[in-house]
């Protein structure tokens, strides 16, 4: 992986996928350091001029009309990020610590923060040398920005703290002296400019929109399985069919479905049945499927203009002019991450009822429960209730944080956004759709294995077939399901189901 240069060029969620996953390198482009250093130039004409600016020689908040001395404006920033480390809970994981580093220095290198640029230069060095500090999930009500957890981010910058450093949590001191740093120290402004800024929301963001495009194709891919699988039609399917709707996200689901059962012996072999119409988990997976992949990319337009937005307050403008909006305010991210919770609860809530429908038993084909001997064998009975259980969770966790809001700094941040809670239960929707989506292909590939011998399935199952057999049994008789439950949902996570069919099939 190369270095990932940070300028005023737009980032798409793309272009940071791999520091997810590992280390990676970064580096300001001239422009972006110029534009840095201005920016700082500014902010001290400013100061010399005499004129308030918020947080750089005032309180904080509810505090914002007490002036403070050109004394004590270093210990205000450092007095900030000490009191401001309240976030509690897990921490996050590696890839969303170095996202949040990113996404900051990004907000840094459009030059409206008025920071030194060897603020700039100790985010660089913290993600060059995978300096992780470590920063509690909870504790942040996106909105006058993710302040706790950034809190936290600034403690490491300053030598204070714990960081994830070579394996190890240790002191932020102690990493910094072993990588060869030395602690930043702020200076006016730079507390502030730190911890005030949408980067923990959008982070989430990020993650979730990586994951949901996995989950958006895997599942087109697990229904198309089922439709073969079940003996549903595959001419609803069919092209001119979707194309009188002006669903983009239809057509394309609908076009996957078809291309995936291409040559498929199971589907010619019923092609004579006397069904009428399948069920509408059938039938309607691209009507289901593809409004959700409308609201993805709507979500993902919107965490992206976030992502490469200016998330500071107050914004410098020239060495004259300093503006105050709440450019803080992670609003478009909460509502955004609630949008894709929804559509995310859907793909699980469609996926297990095509799981319910073999459980029934298909025509004189599939046994009850996919079982060789109903009765003495309980097959998938409990897998189901397992994908149930989940989906049920969903219903729960979709409900928007958006629309909640508590009143928070005595009355001064009065509506809050909520955006870091719906990343993180965006996160857990897209987690228990993995696992809903593993235990339909699971179903779908025993019931072709099983009960379709002899009959060739279409060119996209049959790669998936072949991938599975490869880690799990699809075998006669009842044994536990966990495991290989939990190997299908890391196959999915890992991108290889999808991989496997892209081979040969066309995945759009």
């Amino acid at each position: 992986m190369g270095t990932l240069s940070i300028s005023k060029t737009f980032l798409h969620t793309e272009d940071l996928q791999s520091f997810l996953v590992a280390p990676g390198k970064v580096r300001l482009t001239p422009d972006a350091r110029q534009a840095i250093k201005k920016s700082h130039q500014n902010l001290k004409v400013l100061l010399a001029s005499g004129i308030h600016i918020y947080g750089v020689n005032t309180g904080f908040g509810k505090l914002s009309k007490v002036s403070i001395p050109e004394s004590d404006q270093k210990q205000l920033q450092l007095n900030l990020v000490r009191s401001h480390s309240a976030g509690v809970g897990k921490p996050f994981d590696s890839g969303i610590t170095r996202l949040i580093m990113i996404l900051k220095l990004m907000t840094f290198a459009q030059g409206y923060s008025g920071v030194r640029p060897a603020v700039a230069k100790q985010l660089i060095e913290f993600i060059n040398h995978d300096i992780l500090p470590v920063i509690p999930r909870q504790g942040s009500v996106g909105a006058s920005g993710d302040l706790a957890p950034l809190a936290h981010l600034a403690m490491g910058l300053i030598g204070e703290g714990d960081v994830h450093f070579q394996d190890r949590i240790m002191p932020a001191l102690v990493a910094i002296k072993e990588a060869g740093l030395n602690p930043l120290e702020l200076e006016a402004k730079e507390g502030l400019a730190m911890i005030n800024g949408t980067q923990v929301s959008a982070a989430l963001g990020i993650k979730a929109l990586l994951a949901a495009d996995n989950i958006m194709k895997t599942a087109d891919i697990s229904g198309a399985m089922s439709v073969e699988a079940s003996l549903s039609s595959r001419n609803v399917f069919e092209a001119k069919i979707h194309k009188l709707k002006k669903h983009p996200g239809q057509i394309e689901s609908a076009g996957n479905v078809w291309r995936l059962l291409e040559k498929s012996a199971i589907v010619d072999d019923h092609a004579d049945c006397d069904r009428i119409q399948d069920p509408y988990s059938f039938r309607c997976i691209p009507h289901v499927h593809g409004a959700s992949r409308e609201l993805y990319k709507s979500a993902k337009d919107i965490v992206e203009n976030e992502a490469n937005s200016i998330s500071d307050n107050p914004l410098i403008f020239s060495n004259k002019e300093i503006r105050s909006s709440g450019h803080f305010h992670a609003e478009a991210v909460a509502q955004a991450l609630d949008i894709l919770s929804i559509s995310i609860s859907e793909i699980g809530a469609i996926s297990e009822r095509r799981i319910n429908y073999f459980m029934k038993g298909i025509d004189d084909k599939i046994p009850m429960f996919v079982a060789h001997d109903p009765g003495l064998e309980s097959g998938f009975m409990l897998a189901q209730v397992t994908a149930a259980a989940l989906a049920s969770e969903n219903k729960t966790l979709a409900h928007p944080a958006s629309v909640d809001s508590i009143s928070t700094s005595a009355g001064q941040e009065d509506l809050v956004s909520m955006a870091p809670w719906a990343g993180r239960k965006c996160l857990r929707i897209i987690e228990n759709v993995t696992q809903i989506l593993a235990i339909e292909l699971y179903v779908a590939a025993t019931a072709t294995a099983e009960f379709h011998k002899g009959l060739q399935p279409g060119v996209g199952s049959k790669n998936v077939l072949n991938l599975l057999k490869r880690y799990i049994r699809l075998s006669k008789g009842d044994h536990p399901l966990h495991e290989d439950m939990a190997t299908i949902a890391g196959l999915i996570r890992s991108g290889k189901i999808v991989d496997s069919v892209i081979k040969s099939v066309k995945l759009e």
